[in-house]
């Protein structure tokens, strides 16, 4: 398959919003009085992880976190025409519920993407949402199932990259010159050949200690390098890896950890 197969030119300008960049547990962690959870920076606080991509026609947003109805309302976010999953862990599906909120205003069911691992935990943990006679209030969803093909939302053309979060498949997406991956610790040859290109790439970068299924800075700063992504940022951040201050200013040119609320404009 060629690389011209997964390249693409996003001819409508987007806008994208880090809603969260924390791990599973969030920054601070509930019950701990380290220095990053104790810090007044408002870089240090971090919800879990998600992102907002914005065209002047569409709106979508990369998994519904524990956190998302929060998420929603701090962007001011007053549209939503779709969700993209990239797997089925907790932190990045257990505020689905929420979106009912959208079904309600604008009267129609929300599009949800998912592989087929998410599309059945979805189905298994929100049941009530997908039964024959349906209580009122429940959301509305439809779920469209994805592999590695290209599809479109709108005016937006979201490329699959298969990543691996150690040994379960996890999806990151490219939107044109933009690249989203989390939750991982390996991406093969062919599909590093999908992000060739790109301008702006997003890496989980968990702490500086190895682990079993996250990439850690080290290894985060080596991939970017690897795959010659003139800029790159970090999320999925534990307060294992320092206060935000402390860790940006050890990293090369061209490098920086995200945080919530920051706008990449492409």
């Amino acid at each position: 398959m060629s690389i011209a197969y997964f390249c693409h030119v996003q001819t409508t300008p987007l806008k994208i919003t880090f809603l969260g960049t924390g791990t599973s547990s969030g920054v601070p962690m509930i019950g701990c009085c380290c220095a990053v959870c104790t810090s007044s920076n408002k870089k240090d606080k971090r919800l879990r992880s998600s992102i907002l991509v914005e065209s002047k026609t569409t709106t979508i947003v990369v998994d519904t976190t524990p956190d998302f109805r929060y998420q929603m309302l701090r962007a001011n976010v007053m549209k939503l025409d779709a969700v993209i999953f990239t797997h089925p862990h907790k932190d990045h599906i257990a505020g689905l519920d929420d979106v009912r909120a959208f079904n309600y205003y604008y009267k129609n069911p929300m599009e949800l993407y998912a592989n087929a691992l998410t599309e059945e935990a979805i189905k298994r943990e929100f049941a009530y949402a997908f039964l024959d006679k349906k209580y009122s209030g429940v959301p509305n969803l439809n779920i469209n199932t994805i592999d590695d093909k290209p599809f479109m939302i709108g005016d937006i053309r979201v490329i699959p990259i298969l990543v691996w979060h150690l040994k379960m498949p996890v999806l990151g997406f490219r939107f044109g010159q933009f690249t989203y991956i989390t939750d991982a610790n390996k991406i093969d040859a062919i599909e590093k050949e999908k992000i060739k290109g790109t301008e702006v790439m997003v890496l989980n970068a968990l702490r500086k200690q190895s682990h079993i299924s996250h990439f850690t800075l080290d290894e985060a700063v080596a991939m970017i390098q690897e795959l010659q992504v003139p800029n790159g940022y970090f999320t999925h951040i534990s307060h294992q890896l320092g206060k935000h201050d402390d860790v940006i200013g050890g990293l090369p040119k061209g490098i920086q950890l995200a945080y919530d609320g920051q706008e990449i404009i492409l």
